[in-house]
């Protein structure tokens, strides 16, 4: 064997041998108390904003137009209550920790499908936790229009309103596979042991409410691509202002939002039941 053909073998060898400490790391960071209880702290905090966000959608639904129930909306009424800012802490650093737990499945023995979910939900956990600091520090950031800028600075790039309906067809895919998670109980396999009958139905209608409002957010992203208008990808709070103008609007709206109350409480079985 030539030198030329031993190097590209030990640079690969030197790779493998890499990848297998960093996994070893990973599994041992996961298996750490903190970083698993750190999980289950943020389950429960998901849990808290998913009740207050079906409390929320139940209000838009009764003609409280103020209401905003979605997850800026929610930690605008944590941090509207006497302990807020302990409460947005909580928020903060659960979401933090399930955020860096999700980072750590990522250099775990996991398939490449597993892998990619853990990224997406590295990233939304994360930026959960951005937003309760911008909460805490009195600098709150609309969802909305979060979203709108987003889509404008999509919209300003080359092929941008393609990319944007791009975004919109994942979400929908997103949205998909929340109602298809939750009619065929693949939630199961997020946890150590069968649920209860009660708890697999709150998953299920939990899961399949927020699939169908990620659906209408999907929708507007593919409007707002094919109008050339980023003022019409406003989120989940814009969602579900469409969704009250429909024929059954209060109905539908009122429908979801007990089911991300639903979703809540399953959370909370999570927190306990997790495979973390």
């Amino acid at each position: 064997m030539s030198v030329s053909d031993a190097v590209p073998d030990e640079v690969s060898d030197a790779v493998e041998a890499a990848v297998e400490v960093v996994a070893d790391a990973a599994e041992d960071v996961a298996a750490h108390p903190v970083v698993r209880h750190g999980a289950r702290l943020g389950y429960l905090v998901s849990g808290v904003l998913h009740l207050i966000m079906g409390v929320l959608a139940v209000r838009l639904a009764s003609g409280d137009h103020t209401a905003s129930p979605d997850q800026s909306g929610a930690l605008a009424t944590v941090a509207g209550t006497p302990l807020g800012w302990a409460l947005l802490g909580l928020c903060v650093l659960g979401f933090a920790l399930l955020g860096l737990w999700q980072v750590v499945q990522l250099a775990r023995r996991r398939p490449i499908g597993s892998r990619g979910k853990a990224a997406a939900k590295a990233v939304l956990y994360l930026a959960l936790a951005a937003g309760a600091v911008g909460f805490m520090r009195g600098t709150p950031a609309s969802s909305a229009a979060q979203t709108r800028d987003i889509t404008a600075l999509l919209m300003s790039w080359p092929l941008g309103a393609a990319l944007v309906g791009v975004a919109g067809l994942v979400v929908i895919g997103v949205g998909v596979f929340h109602v298809v998670k939750g009619i065929q109980r693949r939630f199961v396999a997020d946890l150590v042991e069968r649920p209860g009958r009660l708890v697999g139905v709150l998953a299920i209608v939990g899961y399949v409410a927020k699939g169908l409002a990620l659906l209408v957010v999907g929708g507007l992203f593919l409007r707002a691509a094919w109008t050339h208008d980023p003022s019409g990808s406003t989120g989940l709070d814009g969602a579900l202002a469409v969704l009250l103008g429909a024929p059954f609007g209060p109905a539908l709206v009122a429908g979801i939002g007990l089911g991300f109350a639903a979703y809540g409480l399953y959370s909370f079985a999570r927190a306990r039941f997790a495979r973390t």
